[in-house]
């Protein structure tokens, strides 16, 4: 038999009735109430919930960013603008609301894929690794974040470039020299940032000092090289040789300008018996790693390329 509970306006719902309308369970609708989310519109004598029928279109609403996963202080943020309705401009601002809510999302979710994409990668690599490796390679990878950041490479060349090179330079240099990461990586990737993250990281004051180039004037060598290096980048990619021409000349002049020298066969002679010194080991094998990660040419690729050239047009004289 009903009690005097149970009986309803026509136009107020039951929790029970909400919940099965909705497609939700009644826990849910009771959390939901709880949470501010969800306003109840009366009790009865006995307690019990009564909703107004506008609570339904408020509930599904509700139950479909939770189906995707959006926190609830976002959902609470929506359904806050969409009870403002019937304002003047209401639902425009609901919807840049919800639009600014589902932006989110896709960053967050975008963070966790990339995430799983190098957990992936890291196991398959310990997968696939000689069980004798495996304990090395797991020092190595389990040293970075998920996913990981370059950090570490960009304090690198803040110690290694000049102190006195400006702020404009060194950022443009950073930029250049620390690879983006793969959104995809492979099992080979991840081991070569693993190394290039311990190379950077362990790399000590005297390393560093051994080979950082200090001319008197390094900002006209950088500036220089900059330029050089843009000129020179497409013959590299292109996958011609080294030659002269006007990256080289460009190369040169940036070298010479630093040490407040001019340009003339005999400085190039200087210049190329010094470059034929070679890299420093850990500058050149930064830039092997580098070359690992991106297809783009590494500016330590594009520094051998002016080298060989310079090189190549000193035998030729």
């Amino acid at each position: 038999m009903w009690g005097v509970d149970d009986l309803l306006p026509d136009d107020l719902l039951s929790i029970g009735e909400l919940a099965e309308r909705a497609g939700v369970s009644v826990k849910a609708v009771r959390f939901y109430s709880d949470q501010g989310l969800l306003p109840e519109t009366d009790r009865s004598g006995g307690g019990h919930r009564r909703y107004a029928p506008e609570a339904l279109a408020r509930l599904r609403l509700i139950r479909s960013l939770r189906a995707l996963d959006v926190p609830l202080p976002e959902v609470a943020r929506v359904v806050a603008e969409e009870a403002d309705g019937g304002g003047c401009g209401a639902g425009e601002a609901a919807g840049r609301t919800l639009e600014g809510v589902v932006a989110r999302r896709l960053d967050a979710i975008g963070a966790e894929m990339a995430a799983l994409r190098w957990r992936e990668a890291a196991l398959r690599l310990l997968h696939e690794a000689v069980p004798g490796e495996r304990a090395e390679l797991l020092r190595l990878v389990g040293a970075l974040g998920t996913p990981p950041v370059t950090d570490t490479l960009v304090r690198y060349w803040r110690r290694l470039l000049p102190l006195r090179l400006p702020a404009r330079l060194t950022d443009a240099i950073i930029d250049a020299a620390v690879p983006p990461l793969p959104e995809r990586p492979s099992p080979a990737q991840v081991l070569a940032f693993a190394r290039l993250h311990e190379l950077t990281g362990a790399a000590d004051e005297g390393c560093l000092a051994a080979h950082r180039p200090a001319p008197p004037e390094p900002e006209l060598l950088y500036d220089g090289l900059r330029e050089a290096y843009d000129l020179a980048a497409p013959a590299l990619a292109d996958g011609r040789g080294p030659a002269a021409g006007e990256a080289l000349d460009c190369f040169v002049g940036a070298h010479a300008r630093a040490h407040g020298r001019r340009d003339s066969p005999g400085y190039r002679r200087e210049l190329g018996r010094d470059l034929s010194a070679g890299e420093h080991p850990a500058m050149r094998r930064y830039w092997g790693l580098v070359a690992e990660l991106t297809p783009v040419p590494t500016l330590g690729a594009v520094d051998v390329w002016l080298s060989s050239a310079l090189v190549a047009q000193l035998a030729e004289a």
